[in-house]
């Protein structure tokens, strides 16, 4: 979803929270904000390396099972295959899709936690086109962006700190590159795991053409167990499910 997310915490994450950086691999575009009192210069050139060796160990599989990239249906990599790419498809076979609709969450959670652990920071948020992964020590606000939606922007909630780490993930069928069956403007799913979180907010978002589609899509959603907080927006409509505080912009 490298277009989709208007970075509204790119611009307004606090400098005296915040110390942030973009690193670009390939179409990997991520902004990665870590705690002042934690952040090392070093982290940047860490994070850049850690990615072109991961992205380098996927490619490689990938093309000799090329079957994975364009399944739109469940589909498991062979076992030789790199690990994220069997979390990937996992939480794919759990959404009911195919398994590249994880990519930005699975590689979000990577970075995030291989921050944590050679840095030992206290705090990071790393953003992958509209896909992040939070690990925090105090409450932060996401706000969805949705197009051309009024609701744009204008609605979201407070990740508390005691729920994290976690993945806050959005797909759109109106908005950005990522293929959608669907036309909402926003899909916005949270879950522990970030990956499943990015393919869910895909699968969700494939089943709203018109706002009138918002009700039975969020009752299917009420019904899983992984999900612990959504919100779908459809032209000046919006569904709201889960226990987090709701936050207007």
């Amino acid at each position: 979803m490298m277009e989709y997310i208007n970075r509204t915490y790119r611009e307004y994450a606090g400098e005296e929270r915040w110390r942030s950086f973009v690193v670009c691999v390939k179409e990997t575009d991520l902004w990665i904000g870590v705690d002042v009192r934690s952040f090392r210069a070093g982290i940047i050139g860490f994070v850049t390396r850690f990615v072109q060796d991961l992205r380098g160990e996927m490619e490689a599989y990938l093309v000799t099972d090329p079957e994975y990239v364009s399944a739109l249906c469940p589909y498991m990599p062979r076992p030789t295959a790199p690990a994220i790419l069997h979390e990937m498809a996992e939480a794919a076979r759990q959404a009911g899709i195919g398994p590249m609709s994880a990519v930005a969450g699975a590689i979000a959670r990577r970075v995030g936690e291989a921050i944590r652990t050679h840095f030992g920071v206290e705090e990071v948020i790393v953003e992958n086109g509209g896909d992040i992964y939070a690990s925090l020590q105090a409450p932060v606000n996401i706000a969805v962006f949705a197009g051309e939606s009024p609701l744009s922007q204008k609605i979201g909630i407070q990740i508390p700190a005691d729920a994290t780490p976690l993945g806050i993930c959005t797909s759109s069928g109106t908005v950005g590159p990522s293929l959608s069956f669907g036309k909402a403007d926003a899909m916005m799913i949270v879950c522990k795991s970030c990956a499943l979180a990015d393919a869910y907010a895909t699968a969700f978002a494939n089943t709203i053409q018109t706002a009138d589609d918002i009700p039975a899509c969020m009752a299917r959603i009420g019904k899983e167990a992984d999900i612990l907080s959504a919100i779908c927006i459809k032209d000046d409509k919006t569904g709201i499910f889960g226990g987090f505080e709701l936050k207007f912009f």
